[in-house]
């Protein structure tokens, strides 16, 4: 096998990916943005069930969503999101945000139609008006959204679909289904189950949720990793084999994976990454699909090392989340470049304990924001977002959803849970939502804080806040002419 890439191949791939940071945080505005400059622009498909149904409550603020919707191929199904969540002139004050229903899976098909119809949105408005190519980001972990999602941003030609945070090897088959609108279904991991409990799967058919219709086109899919193993395990096999790879090293905003080998920590609790953790790339050169680096790679010099290591660019996600663009809550956007121009970077910590998943989370310190310690004890623990849940096996046989960061009672008495899986552990479904402004109000006048990630290096959003710190926060455009400074 010819080893990847030659100079005519990577010249039509994007030389930058922005990164798919958060929920909301890499809307549509800035995908949009990013792709009508000639670069790989991504939303993030995390939670847009409950992303677009809180825009519409909150009246729909220039009439995007409403805009899509109109667009959507089954406009039976788009009316009924609509008449399910927008509120003309958004909410009342103080007035709480309706709850989307959890996914299960076996989710109802009302839920099953807000989620293809938000990922149609969202992807739809990333694409509107350019011939510009747009991509979608979705969680492994974040399971049983998956084929409804994929299948809403299908129906509006997404151009790519990235996966990671766990093994994606089941989404090339799952989008290829999808496409051609045949019933597909994805395997689910279920705690406490045994080989003799069979396999469960979420399930998904597009006929039957919005009739017949022509094929799709089908995306390119990335597969997001850590590890030479996985991406070696992946595109031996054509079942499972991506179209190209981003190799993401720790350095990299929101969650990481693990480090390889025995548990070490700083003195400071944060894990300790290794030579192990590093992933070789002659090995994945050899594999014969395009690669992109990510992880402390958003400056002109880490593209330029990327591309002499023969990858066909970088994925960024740090300097792309602090753009005029980025869904992030304007004041946090504006209090951390505040403090880059005035030259005191707020501190980056890696938590293992933070994520509901285990894994460890990277965490930027700002006051009054869910990294202080104060704020997680006093908030309230509550799930009603249900992202993270995890399926597992009851005793009587039957199937139950539980989350590390619900409350303990919940989590370890009436679920069966092990105490010492809740310490630490924080809602990151309803800290990331109120991150991206859409922040639930609680009795007593709560509303839930935000928590903001990012990756290690501030490199790339300092030079540009103090760039531009007449004009702040900073456009998209800056981002990548900054990137590409030195392109060719």
């Amino acid at each position: 096998m010819t080893a990847y890439p030659d100079v005519s191949a990577r010249a039509a791939l994007p030389t930058v990916i922005q990164g798919g940071m958060g929920v909301g945080v890499s809307s549509w505005q800035l995908a949009r943005a990013v792709s009508q400059r000639g670069q790989l622009g991504v939303v993030s498909g995390t939670a847009l069930d409950v992303v677009v149904a809180r825009r519409l409550q909150d009246g729909d603020p220039g009439g995007h969503v409403r805009r899509a919707l109109a667009a959507f191929p089954v406009p039976e199904v788009a009316d009924q999101v609509r008449a399910m969540f927008f509120l003309d002139g958004g909410r009342r004050p103080g007035q709480a945000y309706r709850t989307v229903p959890m996914f299960t899976l076996t989710p109802p098909v009302s839920v099953q139609h807000l989620t293809v119809v938000a990922n149609f949105c969202e992807v739809f408005l990333a694409k509107e008006g350019h011939d510009g190519v747009v991509g979608v980001n979705y969680l492994r972990k974040i399971e049983a959204p998956l084929p409804f999602a994929l299948l809403g941003a299908l129906l509006a030609g997404v151009d790519y679909v990235l996966v990671g945070a766990g093994n994606p090897a089941h989404i090339p088959e799952l989008v290829r289904r999808l496409a051609r609108r045949d019933g597909a279904a994805l395997p689910v991991r279920t705690q406490g189950t045994t080989s003799a409990d069979g396999q469960f799967a979420v399930r998904c058919s597009p006929r039957a949720l919005l009739g017949h219709g022509p094929a799709l086109p089908v995306p390119k899919v990335l597969a997001i990793v850590s590890s030479v193993d996985l991406a070696v395990g992946l595109a031996g096999d054509p079942d499972t084999r991506p179209d190209g790879f981003v190799v993401e090293a720790p350095t990299a905003g929101g969650h990481n994976a693990p480090p390889r080998g025995p548990r070490r920590t700083t003195e400071a609790g944060e894990p300790v990454y290794g030579e192990r953790d590093r992933v070789p790339l002659d090995p994945i050169r050899a594999l014969g699909l395009p690669y992109w680096l990510a992880g402390g790679r958003g400056t002109p010099e880490g593209l330029r090392q990327a591309r002499a290591a023969g990858a066909a660019g970088v994925q960024v996600g740090t300097a792309f989340a602090f753009a005029a663009e980025s869904g992030l809550e304007p004041s946090l956007k504006s209090r951390v470049l505040e403090s880059l121009v005035s030259g005191e970077p707020p501190a980056v910590h890696t938590d293992w304990r933070v994520s509901p998943t285990g894994f460890p989370f990277k965490i930027v310190d700002v006051d009054g924001t869910l990294s202080d310690a104060d704020m997680v004890d006093h908030r309230p623990r509550v799930c009603d977002v249900g992202a993270l849940r995890t399926p597992y096996r009851k005793d009587d046989g039957t199937m139950g959803y539980r989350c590390p960061a619900e409350p303990v009672a919940a989590y370890v008495d009436r679920k069966g849970g092990r105490p010492a899986n809740t310490d630490g552990r924080t809602c990151l479904c309803n800290a990331l939502l109120a991150t991206a402004g859409l922040a639930q109000r609680r009795p007593h006048d709560y509303t839930e804080p935000p928590l903001i990630t990012a990756g290690d290096d501030f490199t790339a959003v300092a030079t540009l806040a103090r760039t531009h710190q007449h004009h702040l926060p900073y456009p998209a455009h800056a981002v990548l002419d900054y990137l590409l400074q030195d392109a060719a």
